[in-house]
């Protein structure tokens, strides 16, 4: 399906450099979590893989189907079209469009717009909540929902690769669960890469096959469920310890 591999990367905005010789892998079929507190350059990883801003130096590389693309190189259109979606912090909805108005925005790219049904399909499927109000105006529905049509919107371009940026922002503690749930079904459904940033670590590392915690922009541990537990670092960001 698809990995990524980013190798001393430093890169941030203007003058202000916020990633500083980051180094990581995603591998094929993984689900991986980015983990550290607000401020630390989680967003601007994610940002930096979709395309929205560009490394000052470094690698950014996605191999998809056995071929290895420079995705510095490529514009963040041409990274989409490749089959790399992005949910954004925030959501970023068209709230004056319905839900499947928002959803179809998300089928458009050209490989894929064979397949739109198929991707409503599965959209509602996995989200009953969102086949109920398909004709609701996605600015008056909750956080929970709008996070909910920000995945199916992913999903509809039929990704390789899955990039989710804060998925628990804004939302109460019993939908954070259900959401941490809904991705894992869709990896699995869709064997999909993933690469999650997440400040919700309990959460995050329900789903995760391994982890990084990145601390001023730079990695400072990574590892799998039980070294990111008994880490003091994670103890010391995550639990008080």
């Amino acid at each position: 399906m698809g990995a990524i591999a980013i190798r001393n990367v430093c890169a941030g905005y203007g003058s202000v450099q916020v990633l500083h010789g980051l180094s990581l892998d995603v591998g094929d079929g993984e689900t991986v979590a980015l983990l550290g507190t607000n401020g630390n350059g989680k967003s601007t990883l994610i940002k930096l893989v979709a395309g929205l801003i560009k490394p000052a130096s470094g690698e950014v590389t996605a191999t998809i189907d056995g071929v290895c693309h420079d995705l510095a190189e490529y514009s963040v259109e041409q990274i989409v079209n490749l089959g790399i979606s992005v949910v954004p912090e925030g959501r970023h909805l068209f709230p004056q469009l319905s839900v499947e108005e928002n959803l179809l925005l998300g089928g458009s790219r050209p490989a894929v717009r064979g397949r739109v049904k198929e991707g409503l399909e599965l959209c509602f499927e996995v989200f009953p909540r969102l086949a109920e109000r398909r004709g609701q105006i996605a600015g008056r529905m909750s956080g929970g929902e709008q996070q909910m049509v920000a995945l199916g919107r992913a999903i509809m371009s039929w990704p390789r690769i899955m990039l989710i940026d804060e998925p628990s922002v804004g939302l109460a503690p019993i939908l954070v669960q259900q959401m941490i749930e809904k991705i894992a079904e869709l990896k699995a459904r869709r064997g999909l890469t993933v690469l999650m940033a997440e400040q919700n670590f309990t959460q995050a590392m329900r789903i995760a096959d391994r982890g990084y915690v990145i601390v001023h922009g730079e990695i400072r541990f990574s590892g799998n469920r039980a070294s990111l537990h008994e880490n003091a670092l994670v103890r010391e960001l995550y639990m008080g310890v």
